[in-house]
């Protein structure tokens, strides 16, 4: 039941109805009921795995819970009899417990996530490698929908409490909702328990205006998703599965591609705020005008935040840490000249986060190569750093308009450009299209009409060129004012109303639904 399909729509309408019309104390457990009717709607096999992972993630942290109270309980109680050394023994057998529990459950899900994305891709690879000598047949595997989402937020709970940042949830149900919010269960974001179970379990009466601001927010999601995405989506589609689209054309899928993968992230993102707003729930934000940064790496803390987050927090930090890392620390300092060695361990810990990101996104190398790629530009731009200093000092353009924009504009395509990774799906032909646009770039496919012949008629690029129009004046207005639905509602609640009529006749009227009005599935719903 994909966000943009009208069933999903009607099943929203209803479950925003009964929210509001049931006992208040009862609203979280009706959300968790509608969170498994909608589950089960996509699969009802589905659901076996997210209770696995619920019920295993729950009994570890309340044992992880229960290591930390007895060993506190045991240290008070003996405060005068144990020394300073049967102290810290004592300490380090609980840590070990600790450890193993939590080792034993993220070995266990994180299993199971790799068993169902992950081993068709090692049977190909597999196949690749023995090149016909021997070939294994591929599995008919479930992929449970947003597996990949709800594992990590679950995970991240489970290390959080083993931490001591987190108290456990002891009411499996409760936990069980917050693993399985379906606004946010197909595609995120990444919830930290701590910020989502504030306002999650919390009761809530009918606020028209929290109410308009979610409605609003939903609305501007289905006009990027529905108007806009799923337009140019034919176009993107045409260019990069022709072989003669070369030079400019993969000029042109470049950051048409750029601009749908925007429009259908951000606008399933707005879609899953939306519908939490409009229950009084806050969900973390996962985009912060991304397309604004002035390199890759603002870029990557402004663009899907909450993985950045996630695989800062609970993957560089722990391998920049860890002993065998900070042994090699030592060693490089000592044995590699001063600019190296005090760099190696953020090199590797770096080249463990990208190449998990670059897994993450998919179970093929193209997405491997895409993340490395992330991972070089990264690293060369921090390396060149020096370079970069000496050259604003002999020429003054930093903090000048236009450089801003230079800056903008650079980063936006060499974003769009490793993305292309993403479109191809074969590494050697990313490389070979990405190299056409130096060595057969033809200005006359912008004059000539060739545009006009991959599914995109004149209608189309006039609703495109209004839709870029509308979202980069709402985003500049964000970035200089603030919050858009903020300003309108000071106006006048009316005029918000107005801005939701508007949104909701361009979306009946103009979206692009497909074939027999079938919508058309998020791309990172595929995640």
């Amino acid at each position: 039941m994909l966000f943009n399909s009208l069933p999903f729509v009607c099943y929203l309408v209803c479950t925003l109805l009964l929210y509001y019309l049931i006992p208040k104390k009862a609203q979280w457990g009706f959300l968790l009921a509608a969170s498994y009717v909608f589950y089960a709607i996509a699969d009802p096999r589905y659901l076996i795995f997210i209770l696995t992972t619920t019920v295993s993630v729950w009994f570890t942290a309340l044992q992880v819970e229960k290591i930390n109270a007895g060993q506190k309980l045991y240290l008070k109680e003996h405060k005068k009899e144990l020394t300073k050394q049967d102290k810290q023994e004592y300490k380090d057998r609980m840590k070990r417990k600790r450890w193993k529990w939590l080792l034993l459950c993220l070995l266990f899900n994180l299993g199971i996530l790799s068993v169902t994305k992950y081993t068709n891709f090692v049977i190909s690879t597999f196949n690749s490698l023995l090149n016909g000598a021997m070939t294994l047949q591929p599995v008919d595997m479930i992929v449970p929908l947003g597996i990949s989402f709800y594992t990590f937020q679950s995970l991240g709970y489970l290390i959080d409490v083993y931490r001591g940042k987190q108290e456990a949830q002891h009411n499996i149900f409760r936990f069980a909702l917050f693993v399985s919010f379906f606004p946010q269960l197909a595609q995120g974001p990444i919830s930290r328990y701590g910020h989502l179970s504030a306002t999650l379990f919390a009761e809530h009466r009918f606020e028209r205006k929290t109410f308009l601001y979610g409605l609003t927010r939903i609305m501007w999601g289905y006009f990027k998703k529905v108007v806009i995405a799923d337009r140019i989506i034919t176009g993107v589609k045409t260019l990069v599965t022709g072989s003669e689209y070369t030079g400019a054309y993969v000029f042109c899928a470049m950051f048409f591609y750029a601009f749908e993968l925007y429009c259908d992230f951000t606008g399933g993102i707005d879609i899953t705020i939306g519908i939490a707003e409009a229950m009084g729930i806050k969900v973390t934000e996962n985009f912060n005008l991304p397309y604004f940064s002035k390199d890759i790496k603002e870029y990557w803390n402004r663009w899907h935040i909450t993985m950045g987050s996630w695989f800062t927090d609970y993957i560089f930090y722990p391998i920049s840490v860890c002993g065998p890392m900070l042994k090699l620390s030592k060693w490089s300092r000592t044995h590699l000249p001063k600019a190296i060695g005090k760099r190696v361990t953020v090199y590797l810990s770096c080249f463990a986060v990208w190449l998990a990101t670059g897994i993450w996104h998919g179970a093929a190398w193209n997405f491997v190569v895409w993340g490395l790629m992330n991972y070089v530009v990264i690293m060369a731009s921090q390396e060149l750093e020096p370079l970069y200093a000496k050259f604003h000092k002999r020429f003054h353009w930093k903090g000048t308009p236009a450089y801003e924009v230079f800056e903008i504009l650079r980063t936006v395509f060499l974003m769009s450009a490793i993305r292309m990774f993403d479109c191809y799906r074969d590494v050697p032909l990313t490389f070979r299209m990405i190299g056409s646009m130096f060595t057969s770039f033809r200005l006359s496919v912008f004059t000539d009409g060739s545009l006009l012949y991959i599914g995109l008629s004149a209608s189309d690029y006039a609703v495109l060129l209004v839709g870029f129009a509308v979202v980069l004046g709402v985003s500049l207005i964000k970035r200089k004012k603030g919050n858009v639905r903020d300003l309108i509602y000071c106006k006048s609640e009316f005029w918000l109303c107005q801005i939701i009529a508007v949104l909701l006749i361009v979306i009946l009227v103009l979206g692009a639904y497909g074939e027999g009005y079938d919508a058309s599935q998020f791309i990172y719903t595929q995640f």
